[in-house]
């Protein structure tokens, strides 16, 4: 059980970093990049743009939190399957929304 505690915790400690950096967002000047290295130029309008991605962060990592609470079942425990599809469908949704909403939304045309 206590290894179960300490995957909860660490696993939480991954979710408030992205809700730290949604929060960083929000209070930014400059554009927050959603790729990792990524130069953000081009936006319209850099604190609608960045209040957007500080709302995809900081829901991310609340999604994340939230699906982690299977893993203090223990290592056989079903409910890992919820936590593993879970995050993978939370990702690939997280991506879309970046692409098909904010990008389109605040890409200066």
């Amino acid at each position: 059980m206590e290894g179960a505690v300490l995957g909860f915790v660490i696993w939480t400690v991954c979710g408030c970093f992205f809700i730290g950096l949604g929060i960083y967002a929000l209070f930014s000047k400059k554009a927050i990049g959603f790729w990792a290295g990524e130069e953000v130029t081009g936006v319209s309008d850099i604190k609608k743009y960045n209040r957007a991605m500080a709302k995809l962060f900081c829901i991310y990592g609340v999604g994340l939190v939230v699906l982690g609470i299977p893993l203090l079942g223990g290592q056989n425990s079903a409910g890992l399957v919820i936590t593993i599809l879970g995050i993978m469908f939370e990702s690939i949704l997280m991506m879309v929304i970046y692409l098909v909403v904010i990008e389109r939304k605040y890409k200066k045309k």
